[in-house]
């Protein structure tokens, strides 16, 4: 069974929402888009490098994959290997209105969606990775979908916004796998499912 690895920025108090740009995600009056943007520096860049520089499929909520369809198409593959391997990348989107959509291999889940993707884990295939996608991270917490987390936690705080742990419906162990700090304070941490906190039992 391939393996499912949600790879997530993050603020100090939990905050996934709009990484990347202001106008990025305002849903709920969010007003702080972009804050990973002042420490995102060449150490990040190699990290980022390493996670995506081998075979993997995409999936993705309907908002991430509508923001990543409008960039990472008309992006240089030539010179940017991250450009290179979403583009090559399989991608599957969740959305139950979404039509076909015009990025090459991409594939549209409406229905059934934790069964889905059981059946992908099942099938043959790289690792899938998960960006973005706040609303669909909710549905594998609570599915027990996901096997690794790649978490880049960065020293800001947001107050409000979507989170990676949104519902309280989740509760789970994990193992740290590796860590790293850049020189601008971002801490990067692997984990990888390791027991149950309900039950008490931890362990690899």
């Amino acid at each position: 069974m391939r393996k499912l690895v949600v790879l997530s920025f993050m603020t100090l108090d939990g905050v996934m929402q709009a990484p990347g740009g202001v106008e990025e995600d305002t849903s709920g009056g969010f007003r702080y888009g972009g804050w990973v943007v002042p420490f995102f520096d060449d150490f990040m860049g190699n990290i980022m490098d390493g996670q995506m520089n081998h075979g993997f499929d995409l999936l993705l909520g309907r908002k991430t994959f509508e923001i990543f369809a409008s960039y990472w198409p008309f992006q240089d593959t030539e010179k940017d290997p991250i450009a290179a391997g979403i583009n090559k990348a399989r991608k599957y989107v969740v959305s139950g209105s979404l039509g076909k959509p015009d990025w090459n291999n991409s594939i549209v889940i409406k229905d059934h969606v934790p069964q889905e993707i059981r059946k992908l884990k099942e099938a043959d295939g790289p690792e899938i990775q998960v960006h973005g996608s706040g609303n669909l991270i909710q549905t594998l917490w609570k599915n027990n979908l996901v096997d690794e987390l790649w978490l880049k936690i960065f020293p800001v705080a947001a107050g409000s916004g979507k989170r990676l742990f949104a519902d309280g419906d989740f509760a789970g162990g994990f193992e740290l796998v590796e860590s790293k700090t850049s020189p601008a304070g971002v801490i990067i941490a692997n984990y990888k499912r390791s027991g149950d906190i309900r039950t008490g039992t931890f362990g690899n």
